[in-house]
């Protein structure tokens, strides 16, 4: 009989990297020079402080990159995030990092919510929206591509999330109900299950890439392979992968990277 899994230990990732706050730190010192060089536009798509969108446009008129942070819906903020850009702004691909509210100010569902209304301003542009996501963003991300988007507004189209591409995501909230990373978010079993993707209707004929750190814990790896698998059953076009060398918080680096495997995945998510 294998031994219970302790989520604590398998969740908390600033316990697991140590060398987290300096990590941190370098995201906001790239991300505040890339600003610099390349001062986004600000797009707001709702009336409280953090719903801005800062967005980084392209040279072309074909789908836009999205990045939705992390922070277990309840830290950081867009502005770490902006460098993440350079990968694909160098191919001529805009990149959109929204902003939302926290919590325990406000629910996951909240978030979610926030996240469509996000997209949505995004879609008034014309172009079709690949969302990315790093762990709680890639729970974001996730829950973007099997929106129904016509029933949130009749006006948009069924394919404006065509695809979505996962780092480190969670996708079945379950075992975050008795951590500690719990307290502010505030979920019951029944809470977690309905704001967990990997429960709703599969997003069919659509594109989910899952990608996954290869030093991170074994949750993470199993979150991502499950999805993976059942949604892959539903018809959804699924792929997994292992960043080489990464742990949870420098698997998103290669977006900044023009040539990295990453940016070339994304580019061809959308159409270059």
């Amino acid at each position: 009989m294998s031994a219970p899994v302790d989520y604590e230990v398998e969740y908390n990732n600033r316990a697991r990297v140590p060398e987290n706050p300096s990590l941190i730190a370098g995201w906001a010192r790239d991300a505040a020079a890339y600003r610099e060089r390349q001062p986004p536009r600000s797009v707001r798509y709702g009336a409280g402080a953090r719903n801005v969108i800062d967005y980084f446009p392209g040279s072309h008129d074909g789908p836009m990159v999205v990045f939705i942070h992390g922070g277990y819906w309840q830290a950081l903020d867009s502005s770490f995030f902006s460098h993440l850009a350079g990968g694909l702004n160098a191919h001529g691909i805009g990149f959109a990092v929204p902003g939302y509210d926290l919590c325990p100010d406000v629910t996951i569902d909240r978030i979610i919510d926030e996240m469509r209304d996000a997209c949505r301003e995004l879609g008034k542009t014309g172009q079709s929206l690949v969302v990315s996501g790093h762990s709680a963003g890639g729970h974001l991300a996730a829950c973007m591509l099997a929106t129904d988007w016509p029933s949130i507004d009749a006006s948009l189209p069924r394919d404006l999330v065509p695809s979505a591409y996962a780092i480190s995501g969670l996708f079945d909230l379950g075992p975050l109900v008795e951590t500690s990373i719990n307290r502010a978010l505030h979920l019951d079993d029944a809470a977690a299950r309905a704001a967990s993707p990997l429960f709703w209707g599969a997003p069919a004929a659509k594109s989910f890439d899952a990608v996954v750190g290869e030093k991170e814990s074994a949750e993470y790896l199993r979150q991502s392979r499950t999805i993976v698998d059942a949604w892959g059953a539903a018809g959804v076009a699924t792929r997994f992968a292992v960043v080489p060398g990464a742990n949870h918080f420098t698997a998103i680096a290669p977006l900044a990277d023009p040539a990295s495997p990453m940016v070339a995945r994304l580019k061809q998510l959308a159409g270059r």
